[in-house]
């Protein structure tokens, strides 16, 4: 046996059904004689509902999605707790850790938490409490 002898399974391949040629298919090729449908090139959208009030049009509207809203990433002062006295944090280190998802968007440390060890951050904002707790701690901030 080679690849010039092999054959489809008995039944598993079909002929297409030859509308509108005569015998039982033939004339209107099931398709009734009058209406959209029965006419050739006729197509819809997949979401047409024949002229009734379309369902995105039916639905309520609500909320508001502004175009304008920057984007930060958020880190809490008590999640930075865990870093050595030695260790630089950057948005960098953070992503290595896992604590943002992207290098590319900003990151804002917020004052939620304690902190005691004397690190020095940076990242692109800061907020006032969190600001004040880092350098409490005997740390430094620095905006990028």
């Amino acid at each position: 046996m080679d690849l010039s002898n092999l054959k489809y399974a008995a039944g598993s391949r079909k002929n297409r059904k030859r509308v509108g040629r005569g015998g039982v298919h033939g004339k209107t090729a099931c398709r009734g004689y009058n209406g959209q449908r029965s006419r050739s090139g006729s197509k819809k959208r997949l979401w047409f509902e024949g002229g009734q009030m379309p369902i995105m049009r039916r639905l309520p509207k609500r909320g508001f999605y502004s175009f304008t809203k920057k984007l930060v990433q958020i880190v809490n002062v008590g999640d930075l707790k865990d870093f050595k006295e030695t260790d630089e944090i950057s948005p960098e280190l953070l992503f290595k850790k896992g604590m943002i998802r992207s290098k590319d968007i900003p990151v804002k440390v917020l004052g939620d938490g304690e902190l005691t060890t004397k690190i020095s951050v940076s990242a692109n904002a800061f907020s006032k409490s969190a600001k004040e707790k880092i350098e409490a701690a005997g740390g430094r901030t620095t905006v990028l």
